[in-house]
């Protein structure tokens, strides 16, 4: 475009622009007067200014993209989108409560909050994922950096659980984003975390062998291959309490949060139930924080047991 031509070539303009949104310096670089860019912002004007030298070339209400892309052009050619917003971006479920857009810029770069942007100078500014024409973190940073924005740990453990569920990143890209990363706000994430890291199998096992050692039921048995009448290998599960055919799986939230170790858990035990087994599952988190639960559950399986014939399985 020829400088001081904008007003006969509106569509090349736009073409200047990125999802309609354009920089400020864009726009007197083709020649536009400051006083015209503000005139045209003005309430009534076909434009609006959404940003510190941002401007959208419409008076209409912001989407979500829109936003961020202002957002993007507001932090410069380095800026990355992260936490909540690059979460919605990968295609996660947006927020509740968070409706700002993060912007991760690096450390030697000036930018204030305004507005819906929260600026954060960083010294680890990732390398982004490209969606389109926004700049995004990668998800385990963007989980990161979501977390140490949420107060309540529910939250925090139900996004960093949807990210598992989907294969999106492993227990130790997290704890390894956690140890690299700013220590600013890591409380909540950092408990979630440990969470996750404690929830290893073999320490549930010893926690539940425990505790069941206190429920005055019958001994159980732990980790014994389960077969029919006929020898056909049925299971193995976590504890096997035979006088009623009784199996009790502890599901670790860390290793079977993937959508094949869901499947494969769910397939196991269907098996089991087929043959007439009493299945009673729990989360290592149960058996360390509710413990009397657990027991009662137990409890009223092993009641549930007698009350049936014994199916013809055994122990090998």
């Amino acid at each position: 475009m020829r400088r001081g031509t904008w007003g006969d070539d509106v569509e090349q303009l736009v073409g200047l622009s990125v999802n309609g949104i354009i920089r400020t310096s864009t726009l007197l670089g083709c020649g536009m007067s400051s006083s015209t860019i503000s005139g045209r912002c003005r309430k009534g004007g076909p434009w609006q200014r959404i940003l510190p030298g941002v401007v959208a070339l419409h008076s209409g209400p912001l989407t979500q993209l829109h936003r961020q892309t202002a957002a993007q052009m507001y932090g410069g050619d380095e800026a990355v989108i992260s936490g909540h917003a690059a979460l919605g971006v990968h295609g996660y479920a947006p927020s509740a409560t968070k409706s700002d857009i993060l912007l991760l810029i690096p450390q030697n770069r000036h930018r204030r909050n305004f507005s819906f942007v929260t600026v954060e100078r960083s010294w680890r500014v990732p390398e982004p994922v490209r969606k389109g024409t926004l700049r995004i973190a990668p998800v385990a940073r963007s989980l990161l950096d979501a977390g140490r924005r949420t107060s309540r740990t529910d939250d925090c453990r139900a996004l960093f659980a949807a990210a598992l569920q989907r294969g999106d990143v492993t227990v130790d890209h997290l704890a390894r984003e956690l140890a690299e990363g700013s220590s600013r706000g890591t409380a909540v994430p950092r408990k979630v975390i440990q969470e996750l890291v404690d929830d290893a199998h073999s320490v549930a096992e010893i926690e539940a062998q425990k505790l069941y050692s206190t429920s005055g039921l019958p001994p159980m048995v732990h980790n014994r291959e389960v077969e029919d009448s006929n020898g056909t290998w049925i299971a193995r599960p976590d504890g096997w309490l035979d006088a009623v055919a009784l199996a009790w799986e502890i599901d670790s939230f860390a290793h079977h949060l993937s959508a094949r170790d869901h499947e494969a858990t769910m397939r196991r035990r269907a098996v089991m139930q087929r043959h007439g087994i009493i299945v009673v599952t729990h989360l290592p988190r149960q058996i360390r924080h509710e413990p009397a639960i657990v027991l009662a559950d137990l409890a009223a399986a092993y009641r549930q047991g007698l009350e049936r014939p014994r199916p013809d399985v055994r122990v090998r």
